[in-house]
């Protein structure tokens, strides 16, 4: 199982860290990590340490490289890209993809599936999400924070994939992971989950906890949340009754100072997934004829703090 991790941030970090300590003595499984700049230049000299909930580790991939030309047909290739990425990274990839290469996208966002099939239009394609909180602490240096550490994957169908024989290959490195033939839903759910969040903790420039906490927070996260539920209900997507309170408790078990990806990226002035989030809402609201005045004053205005 030639594996590749494209993206050695928080989730591919996390994840593909776990699965190079599990198979790093077996002749069966090479796992690549797919990284660039000082980051992949420490792992390629000291590995990847990788600090846990539970554990601080140091593990080494079977190959850490900016070149995948090299690599042949992979089995398995796993995006941790940010949504910006993912057609620079699926382009670079592509000669390594093949009819049968098993292709999941654990990026943000509920169209990465269909971007990837447009972009390659080969290998299977598996759309996926994950509940974690992580991040790079330094060049080499990954860190996972919190309780959750759920991976799900899946094709929205029951063609054969092989999906129970990938969740083997994952709970076998301590990965908490499911084959899901309703992945479209469980996107969606984690969507509605991290989108609004994402708008109003970079609008509001507070942490996850002190949107809750605040009154301006909670009314604004309420807003957001009713035109997301709006156009998921709109894609005829099928949510838990309970979503608000789903959300409170995920939540709960970050710590007090989380932060969305987008938030940071902001603060740190890097390119973020505006897009992905507020500015995919406003598109597909337009698309419906529905009215989601919130989410295009936050876009607008998020949209001139970062491009100016």
């Amino acid at each position: 199982m030639k594996t590749a991790i494209v993206g050695i941030g928080g989730v591919g970090g996390y994840f593909g860290g776990l699965l190079a300590k599990q198979y790093a003595d077996d002749k069966d499984v090479e796992i690549v990590f797919l990284a660039r700049g000082n980051h992949l230049q420490q792992i390629k000299k000291n590995g990847l340490k990788l600090i846990t909930e539970k554990e601080t580790m140091v593990v080494r991939p079977d190959l850490a490289t900016d070149d995948p030309s090299g690599c042949g047909v992979f089995d398995c290739v796993i995006f941790c890209v940010k949504a910006y990425d993912l057609k620079n990274s699926a382009e670079r990839l592509s000669p390594s993809i093949g009819e049968n290469t098993r292709v999941i996208t654990l990026l943000n966002g509920v169209d990465n599936a269909d971007k990837l099939r447009a972009l390659l239009n080969k290998g299977k394609i598996l759309n996926g999400c994950v509940y974690i909180s992580g991040l790079i602490v330094q060049p080499g240096v990954v860190q996972q924070k919190g309780a959750l550490t759920r991976l799900f994957f899946g094709n929205g169908s029951d063609e054969e994939i092989d999906g129970k024989k990938l969740e083997t290959f994952f709970k076998k490195a301590n990965i908490d992971a499911q084959y899901r033939t309703d992945i479209e839903h469980i996107a969606w759910e984690k969507y509605v989950f991290i989108s609004p969040f994402a708008s109003a903790t970079t609008y509001l420039q507070k942490t996850m906890h002190g949107v809750l906490d605040s009154a301006d927070g909670k009314e604004l996260l309420e807003r957001l949340l009713a035109e997301v539920l709006s156009i998921a209900k709109a894609k005829q997507i099928v949510l838990p009754e309970n979503i608000r309170d789903q959300i409170v408790e995920k939540v709960s078990g970050f710590p007090k100072t989380t932060k969305t990806s987008m938030q940071a990226d902001f603060e740190k002035g890097s390119r973020a997934e505006l897009e992905t989030f507020t500015g995919y809402i406003v598109r597909e609201a337009r698309k419906f004829g529905i009215p989601v005045p919130t989410h295009e004053h936050v876009y607008d205005a998020l949209k001139k703090r970062l491009y100016g």
